[in-house]
């Protein structure tokens, strides 16, 4: 298994790239978000990788984190979904968002995503129901709304809510609210469910 890869970049022609390895040049295939988050071509680059060996042929997939990679090996997992739709579904939306609209049970947002249908989208929501973490990624800047939302979902998970409960309770939090008043806020909102 070719688990990271890293060297110059080549070319890009979207979703696949061609990193140049000591001379070999590897073609790998990328989800939009990583593809926007790439340097110019003749810069180095690292991904993180997953080999999908087939009949006809060896297929290289990239990911600018380890979180995006474990989120396409999930959701290969699921019958009917091979790579394709697997990136197709993060190029679409982040892990968060998929992760939020797992824990939310939201098809609607799934089957914005090109190529997810609606019977795909349940067979996911149910498939990857506690696979996935919210907010494990990246750490929003300090006193960003992002940073708020992940303190008050922290505060209703140590008050004994449930990932659903306190997701659905910050969702819809006005982002210039302190932490405090967020809190608070929520608190009332999952009085009233």
């Amino acid at each position: 298994m070719i688990g990271r890869i890293s060297g110059t970049l080549l070319e890009k022609n979207p979703p696949q790239l061609v990193i140049d390895v000591q001379g070999v040049g590897y073609e790998v295939d990328v989800p939009m978000s990583t593809f926007y988050n790439l340097p110019r071509n003749g810069d180095q680059v690292t991904l993180f990788t997953h080999l999908v060996v087939r009949e006809d042929a060896h297929l290289l997939y990239g990911f600018s984190s380890e979180r995006e990679r474990t989120a396409f090996r999930q959701l290969l997992k699921i019958s009917g979904v091979g790579a394709r739709t697997a990136l197709s579904v993060l190029s679409g939306m982040s892990v968060d968002e998929l992760a939020q609209a797992v824990v939310l049970q939201e098809a609607a947002r799934l089957t914005k995503v090109p190529g997810i249908g609606k019977k795909t989208a349940e067979r996911l929501l149910l498939e990857l129901k506690g696979k996935l973490t919210v907010g494990a990624g990246a750490t929003p800047a300090p006193g960003s709304a992002a940073m708020t939302g992940n303190d008050v979902l922290n505060a209703l998970l140590a008050l004994g809510y449930n990932e659903r409960e306190s997701l659905f309770a910050v969702k819809d939090l006005p982002p210039e609210l302190a932490v405090g008043d967020a809190i608070r806020q929520a608190l009332r909102v999952l009085s009233k469910t």
